[in-house]
């Protein structure tokens, strides 16, 4: 109940919500999930798996995708702990 009203106050603190957009990690964090998803769409429609794909395939894809998308969050941790350092 508490922590719902925290976060209700800091998501309408609108100076705040404006610092945290320019913050790199969350430009980082956009960036890897629009990245992850133009190159998935882009996957699927190169390969034509929208038209021949069986749900256990699908599963299986998002599957990739995700496996991905955790080694590519992963990657941009590693840069911005060795940016902090310097």
């Amino acid at each position: 109940m508490v922590f719902r009203f925290l976060i209700k106050l800091l998501a309408n603190n609108e100076q705040l919500v404006q610092r945290l957009s320019e913050s790199y990690p969350m430009r980082r964090a956009a960036q890897i999930i629009v990245r992850a998803m133009f190159t998935g769409k882009n996957f699927i429609e190169e390969k034509r798996l929208h038209e021949k794909l069986t749900p256990e395939q699908f599963k299986s894809l998002m599957r990739d995708v995700s496996t991905s998308f955790q080694k590519q969050v992963k990657q941009a941790q590693e840069s911005f702990q060795k940016r902090r350092r310097q």
